[in-house]
This record gives structure tokens, sequence and C-alpha cells, in this order.
């Protein structure tokens, strides 16, 4: 099953594009998706195909921040009717637990998860989709729509304690720096971005109450696909392997249920846990090993190896050659 995402997810496509001398019709037209994408902004379209689109042009117009140009300017109205409820959201807080309740409405391909250490708030986002495209540029927008959401509750003058991005740096970090200010990591362990605790309670003065409760009647009542049992875990897989805990007695404990049920279900949906675990970590290690400055240990560390010699043997088994060719 596809993941959608709402052609909103669009907005400033066709400026930025023409901006870069591109015709935004041409570019939609050659990744297969309709032109109305580009007009009707709650138009449901497969997300892997904006995930190409979005390499695409920034590939033909040689920017490296396409994505996060695309993202720099992103409102509440973006988001449909999600962005209407996170509107009067009374605290960062509960807009963040919207995001994280409510994203499939939008987005079903991106995973947001709310971590929170030692006085600081990690906001980890990504992608999960069954391919192993980069997409760095749909990262970047994403994580620039995030920060206008902290930053309509935290004022214009506000900067994160630290952004994380998993992909290596461009040449011109501009347009980062005029975004996020200097805190800007890359060829991070995640994506994300990293705020104080006491930031999530930030009141939103502008909030009404009455308004939340007509947007949750509002939002409920959108057309979405519930995640399947296989995207379930795959979602799991994809939070768990960086922290080494990704076996199938974890996930089913995530899923209230044991291993049995894990294995049972999944067999009905023509799966198991270790073709799932497999394909995301072939996904993952072939994008890393992209990046040449990616060490052996840090990928290994990543797709839950004990050691970079464990991560060499299973990419033997996988591939049949060397992990670095």
């Amino acid at each position: 099953m596809s993941n959608l995402i709402r052609s909103a997810s669009l907005t400033n496509f066709a400026e930025i594009a023409r901006t870069c001398a591109l015709e935004p019709l041409n570019l939609v037209r050659a990744v297969g998706l309709p032109g109305r994408c580009l007009s009707d902004p709650d138009f449901k379209i497969e997300a892997l195909a904006v995930v190409r689109l979005l390499e695409l042009a920034s590939q033909q117009a040689k920017e490296p921040a396409f994505g996060l140009r695309m993202g720099q300017s992103r409102r509440l109205s973006n988001l449909g009717p999600l962005g209407l409820l996170l509107r009067d959201e009374p605290t960062l807080s509960h807009a963040l637990d919207a995001i994280v309740r409510h994203l499939r409405v939008h987005n079903e391909a991106l995973v947001v998860r709310i971590q929170k250490e030692d006085g600081v708030v990690v906001i980890r986002e990504d992608f999960v989709m069954d391919s192993n495209e980069p997409c760095r540029q749909a990262v970047e927008l994403a994580m620039a729509v995030t920060f206008r959401i902290l930053s309509l509750f935290m004022g214009t003058a506000w900067r994160p304690k630290l952004v994380c991005f998993a992909h290596s740096a461009p040449a011109d970090l501009s347009w980062h720096r005029k975004l996020f200010g200097h805190q800007v990591e890359f060829q991070h362990e995640f994506n994300g971005l990293l705020c104080s605790v006491s930031d999530l309670d930030q009141p939103n003065l502008s909030a009404d109450p009455m308004m939340v409760r007509y947007s949750q009647k509002l939002i409920t009542a959108q057309p979405v696909s519930s995640p399947t049992f296989t995207q379930q875990i795959q979602s799991l897989i994809f939070l768990l392997l960086p922290q080494g805990q990704c076996t199938t007695e974890v996930v089913a404990q995530h899923l209230g249920c044991n291993r049995r049920t894990v294995t049972r279900r999944l067999k009905l949906e023509r799966t198991s846990f270790l073709e799932l675990l497999n394909a995301h970590r072939q996904n993952v290690a072939n994008q890393l090993l992209l990046d040449k400055s990616n060490s052996l240990a840090k990928i290994s560390s990543q797709l839950g190896f004990a050691a970079p010699s464990a991560f060499s043997r299973w990419y033997r088994q996988q591939y049949g050659t060397r992990a670095r060719g």
C-alpha cells in the first residue's frame, strides 16, 4: 500500500522551480504526477512521487537547498485540518502531541517522535518508505515546516538548540543558517530539532478552546487510511534500530501483543519481521554508503549492529560483495 500525502506539501514548489528557470508542470509530469497536484492542496498523491519530484528539481536546478526554500515561508494553513487544530492548541507541548497523533491526515510517510531527556526535547522525524532512493530534499522540507510551526509558538527570534541532519552538508550553508541559525549539524545519527523542555510550556495566547474541540471533530472525520500492521512494524523498526533494541519481542511490547502475534499477523500480510528488518537495513545502508565520509562504524551503529564486522558479514550475505565495494 502506497503512503499518500496532501498536495499541499508542494506549496511554493512552482514558485521556487520558476525562480530556478525550471518549468514546474514538466517536472511534475516527469515523475508521473498529475498537474492537478499544483493547484488542489487537498488532492492526495503518492509520497514517494513527491520525494522523487523534489530530488529531480534540486538536481536540474543545481540547488541543494530546494526543499528548504520551499519550507521557509510555510504557514499552518498549508497543513489543512491539522493546521486548524495546531492553531488553537493551548501550548507547544499540546501542538506537538497533536502532530504525532494526527500527522497521517496530512502525510502518511513521515514519522515524528518526541523524546525528552535531561531537560532537552528531541523532535525526531524522517520518512519511512519501501525505497532506498535519496530523500534529502523531502527531509529538509519537513524539518523547515516543523521549525516554522515551533516559531509560531516561540516567536520569530527563537532558534532551536540544535538542528540535526543525517545527510552530509552542502557546499553552501547560507539557506540553512538563514532559516535555522548557526546551530546546524550534518551527518548526525538522526534528523531532528532539539529545544528546551521549558519551551514546550510556551502558551498560545490566541488559542480558542472551543475551536480546538471543533478542529478535533473535523480532523477525525478526514478520510485517511489506517496503517497496515506491516506499516506499523516498519515505523517501529525505523525508530528502534539505531537504539539497538529492534527485536521481535521489543516490537511486540510496543504494540501491546506478543512475538507469536507479530509473526502471525505479518504472515497474513505475506511478509515477516526478518524481511522487513532486512529491507529497511538495505535502504538505509545504500543511502549511507553513497556518502564516502560515513564510516563503517557509524553505518553499523545506525543499522543496529554491535560492530562493523557484523555489518560487513550481513552486507556480504545480502549483496555478495564488500560494503565498500
